[in-house]
């Protein structure tokens, strides 16, 4: 719900008036650079959440916007505050999330002996930056929030610190076209989408009507363009297997689904991947975790991609089709016959369990070698006894090759990872934030390690105060455990990799929430009780896991080195 604006006033107001116009929530820390449009949001009762660190300011805005929330925003002050949320701002750039940062900037008489660059460092994340004025603020903001929705951008909003009361003079038609890439707020500065190629349409529909074992790989642009009928239509007339990217988490409804495309896939699922002949990648970056390091598909495998744009990750293809997908899959499925083209469905006759207990026993245990838990255990017990209306959220780190394959989440807005797209650790208890403000009916699930989890301790605080209903899964093994399995294996000295054995459930009943050391099975019990008792609330679970299990996207590094 959209609020209407007021009678503008100052320059402050202004901004204020624009967010409540064109979003529908906030996430910011105040200081004395954004005091006034904060202080305009609170008073009017607009939905703003207060984080305890600038970055995750930034990163609860990413997953309120990844969540299904709407267009991302965040505000912070000028010189430190803008540059605790770079990582922030990275990781949306990266990962193509359409942000409104509104940050206070030095004066316009001129720097203070404090302040920063803020503008070169804008330019070097390769971001757009627009610095408001009385004159221009009606038209900067609404070029800011369009620049972001239309080209799924982060754009950052410089408000000069003496002008933040500045009487508003401004012509809504006039924008100030500073620090920009192109000089005004024409249409010309935004990216419409590709229009595909008849020629290159045909020729992915000759390669698909020739193929005998197509896989299909969906990513966030199936989620954004609203096609996953189309897709799975698609795959039907393809006699097709599909599989998804890790942020379009059950986007098409299926039985013909091998799950998590790349590193989260489960490693009997490999051998069936490696027997299509063409791999169609639909909206998906095609990077190198999504290819599993090169061995998700054969070498042969004919591979076509298509996505709005090529991501500069996309690994190989032999086909790319630049377009919108709710242009081009009509047009494609037009041009292949009705009935199903392939009888790689008809020799599986259904998709196999992905695990088999007496088939693969070391896949079951309760322990590790070390007598800690077995993550993978651990995973699937939470998934029994977790709520099943869950929106889960996690941090970066090892642990992470663990929960797409076992913790279950009903539709691609519920699986939120904020991260990967920079390979960061820290945004996790952030994220939940952003996450639980965009689902507030939702049980959210936080799922981080002990590393990222002590990196951005200060908004536990955020989380379990805004949170109605969630948990915190700390998985510690007591050590940064991607970096301990990778250089431990290249003969380097460990000891900087390992991390006291914090006490998770202790902090966070010091937050406010409750507390339950997870060391035995067992264990596991007092939780599905105590969620039972009380629905309510933040409950953290310690869960003590091994060092010894390695994930299998790490495993992947490791064999090649």
């Amino acid at each position: 719900m959209h609020y209407s604006p007021t009678i503008t006033t100052t320059v402050s107001t202004a901004i204020a008036q624009a967010i409540m116009a064109r979003a529908d929530h906030v996430f910011g820390l105040v200081g004395n650079a954004n005091s006034h449009v904060v202080s305009f949001l609170t008073a009017a009762e607009f939905p703003y959440t207060s984080t305890r660190h600038e970055v995750a300011a930034v990163t609860a805005a990413d997953a309120f916007y990844r969540a299904g929330g709407g267009i991302a925003v965040a505000t912070t002050t000028c010189g430190a505050g803008f540059t605790n949320t770079i990582t922030a701002l990275a990781e949306a750039r990266a990962a193509r999330i359409p942000l409104v940062y509104v940050t206070g900037s030095a004066p316009t008489r001129g720097p203070r002996p404090f302040d920063l660059d803020q503008a070169g460092m804008v330019k070097a994340l390769g971001i757009d930056l627009i610095t408001v004025s009385p004159e221009t603020v009606l038209a900067d903001m609404d070029a800011a929030f369009d620049l972001a929705e239309k080209n799924r951008v982060p754009v950052v909003v410089n408000l000069p610190f003496d002008i933040q009361t500045a009487t508003v003079t401004a012509d809504e038609t006039v924008f100030s076209g500073s620090e920009m890439s192109t000089t005004s707020a024409t249409t010309a500065h935004f990216n419409p989408p590709p229009h595909a190629s008849d020629a290159d349409v045909e020729a992915a529909a000759g390669i698909l009507r020739a193929s005998k074992r197509t896989l299909i790989i969906s990513g966030r642009g199936v989620v954004l363009s609203d096609t996953s009928g189309q897709v799975r239509d698609l795959g039907d007339r393809l006699g097709a297997l599909h599989m998804h990217s890790a942020m379009a988490r059950n986007v098409i409804d299926t039985p013909w689904s091998l799950g998590t495309a790349g590193g989260f896939t489960h490693p009997s699922y490999v051998e069936i991947t490696q027997q299509a002949d063409t791999v169609l990648i639909l909206g998906a970056s095609w990077n190198q975790f999504q290819f599993r390091g090169g061995n998700l598909v054969r070498p042969d495998a004919t591979v076509v991609h298509v996505d709005v744009e090529k991501h500069p990750a996309s690994q190989r293809s032999d086909l790319r089709v630049s377009g919108d997908l709710r242009d081009v899959l009509p047009r494609l499925t037009a041009l292949l016959p009705d009935v199903p083209l392939s009888s790689w469905r008809d020799s599986l006759t259904a998709v196999p369990a992905a695990e088999d207990r007496e088939t693969m026993p070391d896949l079951f245990n309760d322990y590790g070698p070390d007598g800690r838990l077995d993550p993978r255990g651990v995973m699937r017990r939470l998934n029994e006894i977790l709520p099943t209306d869950r929106a889960v959220t996690t941090d970066g780190g090892h642990f992470l090759g663990w929960v797409p394959l076992y913790l279950e989440s009903p539709c691609p807005q519920s699986q939120v990872i904020v991260g990967t797209a920079i390979q960061t650790i820290g945004l996790g208890f952030p994220s939940a934030v952003g996450v639980t403000a965009a689902r507030p009916s939702d049980f959210t699930v936080l799922v981080t390690g002990d590393g990222g989890g002590l990196m951005a301790i200060a908004d536990a605080e955020t989380f379990i105060r805004t949170a109605r209903r969630g948990a915190v899964i700390v998985m510690n093994d007591a050590a940064y455990g991607a970096e301990l399995h990778q250089f431990r294996n290249e003969g380097l000295d460990t000891g900087s990799m390992l991390i006291p054995d914090v006490d998770f459930a202790a902090l966070g009943r010091g937050f406010g929430a409750r507390g339950i050391t997870i060391e035995s099975p067992e264990d596991f019990d007092l939780v599905e009780k105590e969620l039972a008792a009380q629905p309510e609330g933040v409950i953290v679970l310690d869960v003590k896991i091994s060092r010894e299990i390695i994930a299998d996207f790490i495993a992947e590094v490791l064999k090649k080195q």
